[in-house]
């Protein structure tokens, strides 16, 4: 076998990683307790985090759905990758420089690709190539005027123009292959990446005679392009071009901008939703730096996904703005927003020009401070689904009202809070005209399908408190839920958390994986039954194996050993109980906590051993078995000593 990664690189590329940093740039990470972060699973829809990661221990785990491992295990599961790819990709992102050897350790052959780098690398550093590339032809003369013209027109400047990476791909048709070719790209990577095209004649440049934006995804990298059409003779009408999908390159997971707008979505807690690439410019530009659109395709259920894990789990307070043209096919993609509603455990709003601008068009015609009013202007995204639907039906007329409130009805029955929803069944009574509350109502009710409205814990979409003017609505319930992701997916055995002995158990084995240096002389004089869980004994076996406590060294590389001596549930366990948060608020009280803890353990199984020796000493004979009563005696007191002494040491005295 030829390939394998070198140990001694796989192991500097873990120690330099830091996990937080890594999962960060996916989940929206908030301190937990001493030392842990946490947030939103990226692997299972939830509202309330569960998912955890500890820096020291450089491990995440996931309390809801069961799910964890290392950061070469959550790159490999969140970007799809095969496992030498998740490392060469993070190994590039510590600097370090990778070694293969074979599995008799020599030197051996690095996988395929020219350079040795693994596919997602090769692909990455051509999209990384041809931005360079067509940055420069933007500032190169003749056919490139007229893509600057165009920038112009709409307001951007050249110094926009290189913060958001816009460039110009020239109208021949091979420039850019002849630039990658130059640097040891095949017909086969040129292909794979979507940058060329097969055409009778061989390869072409996808991108020509266009102007053209980087997609980038959430760490920056380029995994895809935009392109706008500027020229009649362009043999392709359509008037924007996107890459095709590549193994680096998902349509319904890329989201452009976000970039470039993660750490202000974090701060903020919103994120607009624009249409398209120069909307994205525009609104950054004005000082909306939360803008996203997505790439040539409708938002949809992964996209909701992405922006709720940017969000984190602020559901009271988090915004999702959706801006959308005036006209008839900005009113459609906003009801198709409002289907994805449930999505968010956030506030949705809409934002409409009344003219009917986009963005781009308002910040040329009326300045950068009418862009921050458009997003400051929001409408609740029930309201304008609602007042949507009501204007497609003549209101002047009995047979359109009647109309009309049957096509809105059912919108404002899916709203679980049922004062919520009267609300807006008397809103939707004014706004059709009829001026008759309970007619309305009754109506309403009828489409939810039961006698209170609603489908309250029966699957319905809706909010949490209120939800009128811009107030706005809170989480969303959301169908197929965290039990429902959680029990389709293997877990650690049940344990019985509710038993003072096993919480126990699991709080030393915890601080042994994660703080071994507290408990390490302490944990060495625990014997193998002071754990009355089979699977916690198999846990502190594997501790043991793997040197126990005392010869644990630092950081990410202690619990990865311990794993080495742990499979199937047992390792399960250790991943979740490494990331546990421990109840301690310091270093210092971890200390105390950590020792007092082992001690009453070992106290216990010191107590289990009394009994024992007791029972034993009864069945004895002092008179016909003097020896051996003696000896049981001496042995009795021997562990009464003992127990009191670990009584004392895990009352701190």
């Amino acid at each position: 076998m030829a390939g394998l990664i070198d140990p001694d690189d796989l192991r500097a590329v873990k120690e330099r990683v830091r996990i937080d940093e890594v999962v960060a740039e996916q989940v929206t990470l908030r301190p937990g307790g001493v030392g842990s972060f946490k947030g939103l699973c990226p692997f299972h829809e939830e509202r309330t985090p569960s998912f955890t990661v500890r820096p020291a221990v450089g491990r995440w785990h996931c309390f809801g759905c069961g799910e964890g491992g290392d950061v070469i295990e959550f790159v490999r599961r969140i970007d799809g990758t095969t496992f030498t790819e998740a490392v060469e990709r993070l190994a590039e992102r510590v600097g370090v420089q990778l070694r293969y050897v074979d599995d008799s350790g020599r030197p051996g052959r690095r996988p395929a690709g020219a350079g040795g780098a693994g596919q997602r690398q090769r692909l990455l550093e051509a999209h990384k190539l041809a931005e360079v590339f067509y940055a420069e032809q933007l500032e190169q003369p003749g056919p490139a005027e007229t893509a600057r013209r165009f920038l112009a027109e709409r307001g951007f400047s050249r110094e926009a123009a290189a913060r958001f990476g816009v460039g110009f791909a020239p109208p021949g048709g091979e420039a850019l292959l002849r630039r990658l070719r130059a640097k040891g790209f095949t017909e086969e990577e040129l292909t794979t990446s979507g940058l060329a095209g097969q055409g009778s004649r061989g390869l072409y440049d996808r991108f020509r005679g266009r102007l053209v934006w980087p997609i980038r995804d959430v760490s920056g990298h380029t995994v895809a392009f935009g392109a706008r059409r500027l020229f009649d003779d362009d043999r392709i009408e359509a008037k924007y071009l996107n890459s095709p999908e590549t193994p680096v390159y998902k349509k319904s997971q890329a989201l452009y901008g976000l970039d470039l707008a993660k750490r202000d979505i974090a701060r903020t807690k919103q994120v607009v939703v624009v249409e398209g690439y120069t909307d994205v410019m525009a609104c950054h530009l004005a000082g909306v730096t939360t803008a996203i659109a997505t790439c040539g395709t409708a938002f949809g259920e992964e996209h909701a996904r992405m922006v709720q894990r940017m969000l984190g789990d602020a559901a009271g307070s988090a915004e999702v703005v959706f801006t959308f043209d005036g006209d008839a096919a900005g009113q459609k993609a906003a009801l198709r927003a409002f289907e994805l509603e449930e999505r968010f455990a956030a506030q949705t709003y809409v934002a409409v020009e009344p003219s009917g601008q986009d963005p781009c068009d308002l910040r040329l015609s009326s300045g950068d401070a009418a862009v921050a009013a458009l997003v400051a202007g929001r409408v609740p995204l029930f309201e304008f689904a609602i007042r949507s639907t009501i204007s497609r039906y003549d209101l002047d007329s009995e047979a359109g009202r009647l109309a009309a409130l049957d096509a809105a009805a059912p919108i404002v029955a899916t709203i679980r809070d049922r004062g919520l929803r009267q609300r807006y069944a008397v809103n939707l009574d004014r706004w059709t005209g009829f001026l008759d509350e309970r007619f309305v109502l009754d109506r309403v009710r009828r489409h939810a399908g039961d006698g209170h409205g609603g489908r309250d814990g029966h699957g319905g979409r809706g909010g949490h408190g209120g939800h009128g003017g811009h107030g706005g609505h809170g989480g969303t319930s959301r169908r197929g839920g965290a039990g429902e992701q959680a029990a389709a997916r293997p877990a650690p055995p049940a344990q019985r958390v509710d038993d003072v002995v096993e919480q126990l158990e699991r709080r030393v084995l915890s601080c042994a994986l994660q703080a071994p240096w507290v408990v390490a002389e302490d944990f060495a004089e625990l014997p193998a039954d002071a754990f009355t869980a089979p699977v916690h004994r198999a846990v502190h076996d594997a501790v043991t194996a793997a040197g126990g406590p005392l010869e644990a060294p630092q950081g990410p590389a202690w619990v990865a050993a311990v794993l080495e001596y742990a499979d199937g549930p047992v390792a399960a366990l250790v991943q979740e109980l490494a990331v546990t948060e421990l109840p301690v608020s310091d270093e210092e009280e971890l200390e105390r906590w950590g020792r007092s803890l082992v001690a009453a353990l070992a106290g216990q199984a010191a107590t289990r051993a009394v009994a024992d020796a007791r029972r034993l000493l009864q069945r004895l004979d002092p008179s016909a078995q003097a020896q051996e009563y003696l000896a049981a005696s001496s042995e009795l007191f021997r562990l009464e000593a003992a127990r009191r002494a670990w009584q004392e040491r895990a009352q701190g005295s």
